[in-house]
């Protein structure tokens, strides 16, 4: 006899709790191997192909694409069959956090359902009983019919003194921003559990003014279609509304707590970067791997903050503690077309020019390709910004929190100079600082910010410090 078992969405780590379904990669129906990635998704900082740790036959999908779904949410059902009377086993792998044994039975239970104001979830498996029952369950089934999405199946408002279904900090932000009140909201995830979709959706129809949406109209049962719609026709001709998810999403959020949490300075200095030119070509000159120049600026941000390790550090603000880290974990911003990404080198100030130059080559591929992992794009320690690459001289960079401090590079460009007392046409770059001014103040800015400078004119500095 088969058995069918239910496979969720797995926590993606780094303090992600939802996804975005890309891209299906099977049909119901279709025959999956063990560990066969099943389904794209994208979250806040990366777009992931999902393996299933089942192999057997596609019985039931759930969500459509474009549907975000919380962690712990079903994503498919798969009917195992049993050869010789033994039960299938799992894979044994590992996706961020989410792992199989060696059989179903023993798998590590996913993270359920959170219910705030006690009380308990559903198990989210009804689809997996009916497909086992032979039932019609309210998703596709091993027939290939297709039920109707959730978002278009009647919902019931809870009572006003009942449990909130509600997984994720980021909806229930949403709702106390929006003065909305998630007890009277119909939720359109499983078992009625509330997506931030929700949220959006009675905010913009007004359930946010008041006591929120009653159970007499809940938002849930209003087609995506009817929103769109009706946010169209209340806007200018002409007028291009950009949804703020995902990756762009995401770098709001950031830079928004950032300003608000961050009381962050500037400073800046010119330097004549001639000399550091020509030793990049003269090494690129020897032969061997070209190294880049971020490469190389890079060398000297983690020699600087070996100086001033104030600036590589981050603010505890629970404990109201500064906490210097003792590794140089440096992120580059990177423009993508999925949007600006922080990609890590980690232990940057355990390598060297060629190291740096490599590993930098690599992550920049991955940033273009969409193929970071959420540990790629976290842990940071201190951010290199080169955004001369854009053809522009200077900035004041957002700090990207919770990090205490970035560097700024503007292009290099030829420039009047006064070079050993004489007028002189010099390769000049402008360079800043942008730093949280709780954990230091000007005096240890300013000199990390000319140690940088002075290495940039006279690499030579540099090697003495090593």
């Amino acid at each position: 006899m088969a058995q069918v078992l239910e496979f969720k969405l797995p926590d993606l780590g780094e303090g992600l709790t939802e996804a975005e379904i890309v891209r299906w990669l099977v049909q119901v129906g279709d025959v999956v191997a063990v560990d066969q990635p099943v389904v794209e998704v994208e979250t806040a900082k990366a777009s992931v192909e999902v393996p299933c740790p089942y192999g057997g036959v596609v019985t039931a999908r759930y969500g459509e694409e474009g549907a975000e779904l919380p962690v712990g949410a079903p994503l498919l059902t798969v009917a195992v069959g049993e050869p010789d009377g033994k039960s299938t086993a799992g894979s044994g792998n590992v996706l961020v956090g989410y792992g199989t044994s060696e059989s179903p039975g023993r798998r590590r239970r996913v993270r359920p359902v959170a219910l705030t104001g006690g009380g308990a979830s559903g198990n989210g498996d009804t689809g997996a009983r009916a497909a086992v029952n032979g039932t019609k369950a309210a998703s596709p089934g091993v027939n290939g019919t297709a039920a109707a999405p959730a978002s278009s199946l009647p919902a019931t408002a809870l009572p006003s003194d009942g449990p909130v279904p509600v997984i994720s900090p980021l909806v229930r932000r949403l709702a106390r921003e929006g003065g909305l009140d998630l007890r009277r909201l119909a939720g359109s995830g499983p078992d009625g559990l509330i997506l931030r979709a929700d949220v959006e959706r009675a905010l913009r129809a007004g359930a946010g003014q008041g006591s929120g949406r009653t159970a007499e109209a809940p938002v849930a049962a209003m087609p995506v279609q009817t929103v769109a719609s009706a946010s169209a026709s209340a806007s200018v001709p002409g007028e291009v509304r950009v949804p703020l998810k995902g990756i762009r999403g995401a770098v709001a959020d950031k830079l928004s707590r950032s300003r608000r949490e961050i009381p962050d300075a500037t400073c800046w200095v010119d330097a004549d970067a001639t000399e550091l030119m020509r030793a990049r070509a003269a090494m690129n000159a020897a032969g061997g791997t070209k190294i880049s120049l971020v490469a190389l600026l890079a060398r000297i941000c983690a020699a600087a903050l070996a100086r001033f390790p104030e600036l590589n550090s981050s603010v505890d603000t629970e404990a109201r503690e500064i906490v210097q880290h003792p590794y140089v974990h440096l992120g580059f911003a990177a423009q993508t077309e999925r949007g600006l990404v922080v990609p890590v080198v980690r232990d940057a100030h355990t390598r060297d020019a060629e190291s740096l130059t490599g590993e930098f080559a690599r992550l920049t591929e991955a940033a273009r390709a969409g193929t970071l992992t959420p540990g790629e794009l976290t842990g940071g320690t201190f951010t290199l910004n080169n955004y001369g690459v854009f053809g522009v001289d200077g900035s004041t960079p957002i700090v990207n929190h919770p990090e205490a401090a970035m560097l700024g590079v503007g292009r290099i460009v030829p420039k009047p100079w006064v070079h050993e007392g004489e007028l002189a046409v010099r390769q000049v770059v402008q360079l800043s600082l942008t730093f949280d001014h709780r954990v230091c103040d000007g005096g240890t800015a300013g000199g990390f910010l000319r140690y940088v400078a002075d290495c940039v004119e006279q690499p030579a500095v540099l090697l003495r410090t090593l």
